[in-house]
């Protein structure tokens, strides 16, 4: 009973993440013909739910001020709403501001005087390699893919 209820359960993971666009899933009626067990041990793609192909997203606009899914990395540490810090500093205006200049967080010696204004060419660079751009910085986490950049960098540009 217990190797229904876990195939069944893999079923339904397979069916929903068949449903967001993942990987072509086995029909019900191939999975039925399996073994109880061997559905057991299947285990879905840890990823399959987290990473959206690249052409859905470049596909769908995004209305204004809606972060695209490339932001979920910063979410991690920045907050978006005026004044609230957290593992790093609020991103809200950071647009034409001076790196380092952000209320309540204690930036790196390094970045707080490396005199960088945060425009598109600035926030590329930096998101492409932080610790590449000024060494001593606290932010680790870059953005290798340049169209996810430019997504993140257009979201940037909507937090006023």
């Amino acid at each position: 009973m217990f190797h229904r209820a876990r195939a069944l359960a893999v079923l339904a993971m397979a069916a929903s993440v068949a449903a967001c666009g993942g990987e072509k899933q086995q029909q019900p009626a191939e999975a039925a013909s399996e073994q109880p067990a061997a559905a057991a041990s299947a285990e879905p793609a840890p990823t399959a739910l987290a990473t959206p192909a690249p052409a859905a997203e470049a596909a769908t606009p995004l209305a204004a001020g809606t972060p695209p899914a490339s932001f979920a990395l910063c979410r991690t540490c920045h907050a978006v709403e005026a004044g609230k810090n957290g593992i790093g500093p609020t991103l809200a205006g950071i647009v034409g501001s001076k790196a380092g200049d952000v209320a309540g967080y204690q930036f790196s010696p390094a970045l707080a005087q490396s005199g960088i204004v945060w425009d598109r060419a600035t926030l590329d660079q930096w998101l492409s390699g932080p610790p590449k751009m000024v060494p001593g910085t606290k932010m680790v986490m870059s953005v290798p893919d340049p169209a996810r950049r430019k997504e993140i960098i257009d979201y940037l540009e909507t937090l006023k």
